[in-house]
């Protein structure tokens, strides 16, 4: 089984900080993709940024500049790097990681359980 869990969301003032954390854990074979998703209320889930096996990137146009994502693959461990931060990042922001379990499995998304992340004065 494979389990992922983020952490490291808050409260943050606009054009405040803030790093988010995400380890993918259990039985893994290997990790292709990880990536940040966010959901505001009434809006759809959507992609924030992600980051291939071998450290490409892709990220919204909306945090392009401001946020930065990054892996540690020793670990399963991915991070977001989110500044200048605006109300309109207020959102459960939920982990994804593309796991392949054993060599003859094929890879399934396995996603967290969500932080919120909360841009207010």
């Amino acid at each position: 089984q494979v389990a992922v869990e983020e952490s490291g969301g808050g409260l943050v003032q606009p054009g405040g900080s803030l790093r988010l954390s995400c380890r993918a854990f259990g039985t893994i074979y290997n990790i292709y993709a990880m990536g940040w998703y966010r959901q505001a209320p009434g809006n759809e889930r959507e992609l924030v940024a992600d980051i291939s096996s071998v450290g490409g990137t892709n990220y919204a146009d909306s945090v392009k500049g401001r946020f930065t994502i990054s892996r540690e693959s020793a670990d399963n461990t991915i991070y977001l790097q989110m500044n200048s931060l605006k109300p309109e990042d207020t959102a459960t922001y939920y982990c994804m990681s593309d796991v392949q379990t054993t060599q003859w499995t094929p890879p399934t998304d396995y996603w967290g359980q969500g932080t919120q992340v909360t841009v207010s004065s």
